[in-house]
């Protein structure tokens, strides 16, 4: 009976195998953002250096998102206007070089897909729950590399006045369109 006893009591000690953990892919992982400007058209930029991680328990349905966006990857096409989004009146990149998302939830659909990711996103000092929409979720051994690989398309909208991001609203577009193409691999 005693060692019934321990090895229950050691059996809760030990970690969970059934987590999986996947890192994102530098190549085929963006952040998109697009935004009315002064009514004429809707401009999209991106940012070129995000990093995530995901942990993922298929078994137990549950999982963990970190991700961190590097603010100076900015991409807009045009070097001056990058610039004047770096700065203090946008994204004081200086004072702010990250934009950081952590999941608090996990919405998996009937086929044990991820359906939606609700977490906290932190943009310039301030942090906003915000909820990811899924597309294109898969996962599956690559192709090419001969590892397991999961990707997807995450979008959700924002008001970038409420991160104070507010400048020149709302003749520019207050509600911002953020889409993240990520495509992760399986840790070793």
């Amino acid at each position: 009976m005693k060692n019934l006893f321990l090895i229950l009591v050691l059996g809760l000690a030990l970690p969970t195998l059934a987590a999986e953990r996947f890192t994102s892919d530098a190549d085929h992982t963006f952040a998109f953002f697009e935004f009315n400007h002064l009514g004429y058209s809707v401009q999209r930029s991106r940012f070129d250096k995000l990093s995530a991680t995901l942990e993922l328990d298929r078994e137990n349905r549950s999982g963990k998102i970190e991700a961190t966006i590097a603010v100076a990857s900015v991409s807009t096409g045009s070097a001056a206007f990058n610039q004047t989004l770096l700065g203090e009146g946008f994204f004081d990149a200086a004072k702010f070089p990250t934009i950081s998302f952590t999941s608090t939830a996990l919405a998996f659909d009937r086929f044990d897909g991820i359906a939606s990711v609700t977490g906290d996103l932190t943009i310039k000092g301030t942090t906003l729950p915000v909820t990811l929409t899924l597309s294109n979720y898969r996962c599956m051994i690559h192709p090419l590399l001969r590892k397991e690989a999961c990707g997807a398309n995450a979008s959700t909208t924002i008001r970038r006045s409420a991160f104070g991001l507010g400048k020149f609203a709302p003749l520019v577009g207050d509600t911002v369109t953020i889409t993240i193409a990520i495509e992760a691999l399986k840790a070793e």
